[in-house]
């Protein structure tokens, strides 16, 4: 049992640690368009899931999982909406981390474990307390305070908050596995990704070429990216409690929040500071909520 719970401590932290430092990624592949990137994101992360189902023995699982959804129609459209969802998602932080948004990026991944409870209230008729309640005013207080600060609202955060919870709350109704999950939803992208890819192959925009092998090789290798940590991820939330999974997920928007400030040397002034004061409140209020019985 302790081992378990070692591997599985260890897989998340990886996880987030993987999931942190990953605008250091994007950033070496900044020459190209956001499209490209989520167009090969797409493209090779659908291969690399190919390679883990096989070398994991997954084969029979992904095939029954196909089976259950086309018998399933209404499965089968969620997955879909979940496809389109993750790729809106993706597409943002890509272009957010190359357009000098990275704190915006941070500051909507601290939004989203209230942002999920919020979609969970709406969608699943989950019921939350007062404290839980007063959590999301918090949060919410903080993006006004931050939208009247800036003049405009950090659409960043927002679309990346929303996305990321829709995507969640589509999951929770799918119920199905992480691995047969992210293979599906990217194979069923690829009929938009392959075409703009051999489009962008043939014009000068294109960065997938001799004359770039290097970016070349880091565009091949957002899919290794994009499914190493999925695959850690599903492991650390089968072995520990939602409760300490919970926990770990906070290191990723703190990694790039420094990484915002520090290294790519982004403005952080009293807008970004207010917000964070507030969502950093909440967000310690929720955690003590949880953990004095979850409903509070």
């Amino acid at each position: 049992m302790e081992h378990s719970r070692r591997v599985g401590m260890t897989a998340a932290l990886m996880t987030y640690l993987i999931w942190g430092v990953l605008p250091l990624y994007w950033n070496l592949l900044a020459r190209a368009d956001a499209n490209e990137i989520l167009a090969h994101r797409i493209i090779w992360s659908f291969f690399f899931m190919l390679l883990v189902l096989a070398l994991t023995k997954r084969w029979q699982a992904f095939k029954a999982d196909c089976r259950a959804l086309w018998q399933n129609k209404r499965r089968g459209a969620i997955l879909l909406a979940a496809a389109f969802i993750i790729s809106i998602n993706w597409l943002t932080y890509i272009w957010a981390v190359n357009h000098d948004h990275v704190i915006d990026t941070s500051i909507g991944y601290y939004i989203n474990p209230l942002m999920s409870v919020l979609f969970g209230v709406i969608f699943f008729r989950e019921h939350i307390g007062g404290i839980k309640k007063f959590c999301i005013l918090l949060a919410a207080i903080g993006i006004f305070l931050m939208t009247y600060q800036l003049g405009s609202l950090p659409w960043v955060s927002v679309v990346l908050a929303v996305t990321f919870s829709v995507y969640g709350a589509l999951k929770k109704q799918l119920q199905l596995n992480p691995f047969s999950s992210i293979t599906l939803e990217t194979l069923l992208m690829l009929p938009f990704a392959l075409p703009y890819i051999a489009r962008l192959m043939m014009s000068p925009e294109n960065h997938f070429s001799l004359a770039t092998p290097d970016l070349a090789l880091f565009l091949m290798g957002t899919g290794v990216v994009t499914a190493v940590p999925l695959v850690l991820f599903s492991y650390g939330a089968n072995l520990l409690p939602l409760n300490v999974l919970g926990f770990f997920q906070y290191i990723s928007p703190t990694i790039g929040l420094l990484l915002g400030i520090f290294f790519f040397h982004e403005e952080f002034g009293l807008a970004q500071i207010s917000a964070l004061a507030f969502i950093w409140a909440a967000l310690a209020l929720f955690t003590a909520a949880e953990g004095l019985g979850g409903r509070k």
